[in-house]
């Protein structure tokens, strides 16, 4: 799944946050998320993903909000919002019987399998690990924003969400189609 690419505005915002500040970054990561989201929609022709849209209006939100109301906000107050607004797409998606994780899944699949209900379980069991993943890096942002905790076990706490979600993500489909493709015995 090419997944990756819809953190996009999300690895931007991290980047520019270290170079820059985080104003500038929500910035950086509003371009790029409406970037995707013409991308999708101008030249490839398609309705865009889910997760670019809400994380274009997200970004896109911060930005004006940081313009009429100047805020003083940290870069884990940002993180924080940003971190909470995806979680709550993902769980929209879930909600909604969409998983996030569909349309990429769909780019790189046989679209004989689209209907498949081992197609949809997959999904949306990947987006509840996404969403997991993002539970607990909303909690380190909040950790981070509200007390004087180590940076590093935030940091931490993080980096390992994420990468769980990304080796899930990888090894969940090729699990799911082994034991989905062994003989029934009886």
């Amino acid at each position: 799944m090419n997944l990756l690419a819809g953190f996009a505005p999300f690895i931007a915002f991290a980047l520019v946050d270290r170079l820059v500040g985080p104003v500038t970054a929500i910035g950086a990561a509003a371009f790029v998320a409406l970037i995707r989201v013409l991308y999708d929609g101008l030249v490839l022709r398609r309705v865009p993903k889910l997760l670019d849209t809400g994380t274009a209006f997200l970004f896109v939100a911060m930005a004006a909000f940081w313009l009429v109301e100047h805020p003083a906000w940290t870069v884990w107050n940002v993180r924080l919002v940003a971190d909470m607004g995806l979680l709550l797409l993902v769980v929209w998606s879930i909600a909604i019987g969409r998983p996030f994780t569909l349309p990429y899944a769909r780019e790189h699949g046989d679209a004989a399998l689209w209907d498949a209900p081992s197609f949809a379980v997959t999904n949306r069991v990947i987006s509840e690990v996404w969403a997991l993943a993002l539970l607990v890096v909303v909690i380190a942002d909040a950790l981070m924003a509200t007390t004087h905790a180590d940076r590093r076990i935030g940091v931490g706490l993080i980096v390992a969400a994420v990468l769980a979600a990304m080796k899930f993500t990888q090894w969940y489909p090729r699990r799911r189609r082994r034991v989905l493709d062994r003989p029934m015995m009886g």
